[in-house]
């Protein structure tokens, strides 16, 4: 069990509350920005067309310490996003769905039995400028933990993530880091040496966001960062 805003959730508790919510009009950009870089550099979703279609498995399951999800560090030899903190997924592939997409790219990344997991919902995509990918995060629940298998090309470590880690004030961090010569104000969360930013963290502030989460110390600054 999780306490967020006062609230107890259980898994079949979050469960409701998340079909309840993904059936309504979603906060949006307004949740994703959140936990967002400032200024979030390239960004042009959703007037940009040409776009690839990505998904992701945002997949919750029960764990010693409550309702779990699972996240991992992409191998170092990929094109894109080498050694960062990522939800399992990939490309959305001809005649496919990303709800598909999602639960094939969990299956051969992390080993994921697509037949234990019930796809709950979409939540609003994101615009990916250094891959070039609309990305559509997919939730969805498992009533056991997957028996995880890594395949060691893309996926260098599975990180299993207590949802009360993520929602500690605790690990709530930002840091000022210059980008092609602009300054970026960058929220993030500490997961044990691992980091979690950018785009999966907008996810995540989106998915928290409809149970109640809300960042606590963490002011985005009107400049940018460092004062340049």
């Amino acid at each position: 069990m999780v306490t967020i805003g006062g609230q107890a959730w259980t898994l079949e508790a979050m469960e409701a509350r998340l079909r309840a919510a993904l059936a309504e009009p979603l906060p949006g950009p307004v949740a994703q920005q959140l936990l967002a870089p400032v200024p979030r550099p390239g960004t042009r979703w959703p007037r940009e067309t040409g776009l690839r279609l990505a998904s992701v498995l945002l997949l919750l399951y029960p764990g010693p310490g409550g309702p779990t999800t699972v996240l991992t560090v992409r191998a170092g030899s990929l094109a894109h996003h080498g050694g960062q903190v990522s939800l399992p997924g990939g490309g959305v592939d001809d005649g496919e769905s990303v709800e598909q997409a999602a639960l094939r790219e969990a299956a051969e990344e992390i080993g994921v039995d697509p037949s234990w997991v019930r796809v709950i919902g979409r939540l609003t995509p994101l615009h990916i400028p250094v891959s070039g990918n609309a990305l559509h995060p997919v939730v969805g629940v498992s009533d056991r933990r997957p028996e995880f298998r890594p395949d060691l090309r893309e996926v260098e470590q599975i990180v299993e993530v207590p949802i009360s880690a993520l929602v500690d004030p605790a690990r709530l961090r930002r840091e000022q880091r210059e980008h092609g010569g602009i300054w970026l104000d960058i929220p993030f969360v500490e997961l044990d040496g691992h980091i979690l930013w950018g785009a999966t963290a907008m996810v995540f502030a989106e998915f928290l966001s409809l149970i109640g989460w809300r960042p606590v110390g963490l002011r985005h600054l009107d400049s940018p960062a460092g004062g340049h």
